[in-house]
């Protein structure tokens, strides 16, 4: 009888720190996915201009297009990785 009743209240409460430990691994796995979203845009934007840089060192005529392209390029990337991680903080939120 004593086992019954101490089993039927730590029940709830086992199912209830469970529900918060699975947001608390929603919290820190969107966290980790914004990390690599903004260490993958780094990467791209520098790859990007160290291209740029050798392509304009290489032919400076052609300096103002490899510019353009560049900020192009930066921009699209820029674009992702705000959306991504957008993305992880509403997963976050959720």
């Amino acid at each position: 009888m004593y086992i019954a009743a101490y089993l039927g209240t730590v029940r709830p409460f086992a199912e209830e720190m469970l529900i918060m430990a699975d947001a608390n691994l929603a919290h820190i796995a969107s966290g980790f996915g914004a990390g690599l979203v903004t260490i993958g845009a780094g990467y791209g934007i520098g790859h990007i201009a160290a291209a740029a840089m050798e392509g304009s060192a290489r032919n400076p005529q052609a300096a103002g297009e490899v510019r353009i392209s560049m900020i192009i390029s930066c921009a699209l990337i820029e674009g992702v990785a705000l959306f991504g991680t957008v993305v992880c903080l509403l997963l976050a939120v959720k």
